[in-house]
This record gives C-alpha cells, structure tokens and sequence, in this order.
C-alpha cells in the first residue's frame, strides 16, 4: 500500500528490512545496542562487525548505561544496502499499551525521524518495533507508529521523499493496512 502525504510517498510493504535499498533503516535495538533477536539480530549479522563497532564507541562516550527507551542513535549501514543505521529502542509492553508506552513507542519514531533530518536522509524504512520480543499490541502499536509519522511529515512537509514501513509477516502486514487505511480515512 502506497499513499502521498504532501510530497511524501508513506508505503507498506512486506519484506525483510535488512534487503530495504532506502538510505536509512532503523533498527528495533535492546539498549544495549550489541545486537540480540529479531530485526536488531539480522541488522547486525547482515549488517557486519563495523556496526557493532559504532555501537561500542556510542555506548563508551553517549550512553555507558545503553540507550534509552525513545532515544535514538545513527551508524553506517555497514555491508547493508541503506548507507545509515538509526538504533532506537521501543517499549516492553504487556499487551495492551499503557499511554506511557504509547508515548516512549511515539517518542522512538520522531526521534528516528529527526535524526535523519539532521543527517539530510530523505528516505528511510521502519520495522514494526516493539510488536515482537517486546510484545505490544500490534494494532495499538500500528496507530501509535503511523500517527506519529504522519503528523511528522505534516510539520515538515516535501522533507522526506519516501517513508516505508517493512514488516516481516503477511498478518502485521495487515495490522498496519488496516490502521493506515482508518487514519486516513481510505483504502486502495
């Protein structure tokens, strides 16, 4: 599914994010940012020892206590198509979303998103974080995701060329088809 918002193209697609050919994917991290499961584990195994290597560095000198839930950082794409890596770290949740959770969920893609305006990256893929080994509810986490990345294309409008979301199943797939198509008030 393909939508405009200004001149922005928001897309959902099934996939794997490490094979996404955007100029930046991010990466649902741990805090410690040393790689683990699901999306963080493939980044880095694809990815390459040298993204480790940023990591290490960001963790000596920023963050000696890992990254906080929200914050996110930026590294080279290493071995991966996308030139960038931005590591941000969502909620554990419990199901259902608390509106804390809802607000750190928020808070992890607007800064993703800033950082790679500061980095004058226009195009940019997302997983589905926090929806796997953090197991927030996928639907409360699709609108949290999508809300927040559509309003922040409405306050910096023509910045980003294409905002992709790649998400691994058919189902989650779905799950953000459905909430896009609700937001917007559409379907295709």
């Amino acid at each position: 599914m393909e939508v405009k918002i200004g001149g922005t193209t928001l897309s959902l697609v099934i996939g794997d994010i490490t094979q996404a050919d955007t100029e930046a994917i991010v990466n649902a991290a741990n805090p410690s940012l040393m790689g683990g499961g699901g999306v963080d584990g493939a980044i880095h195994s694809k990815g390459g020892p040298s993204i480790l290597q940023e990591c290490k560095k960001i963790r000596e000198t920023l963050y000696p206590d890992g990254l906080p839930t929200g914050e996110a950082v930026i590294t080279s794409g290493g071995n991966l198509k996308a030139k960038y890596v931005i590591h941000t770290v969502g909620p554990i949740c419990d199901g259902f979303m608390t509106e804390k959770e809802k607000q750190l969920l928020s808070n992890a893609y607007r800064n993703s998103l800033t950082l790679a305006k500061i980095h004058n990256i226009k195009s940019i893929s997302f997983p589905s974080i926090s929806t796997g080994a953090y197991r927030c509810d996928k639907k409360e986490a699709s609108k949290v995701a999508l809300q927040t990345v559509i309003d922040f294309i409405k306050e910096n409008p023509n910045w980003f060329k294409e905002i992709r979301f790649v998400l691994f199943t058919e189902d989650i797939y779905h799950v953000y088809k459905q909430s896009l198509e609700e937001i917007l008030n559409v379907s295709d």
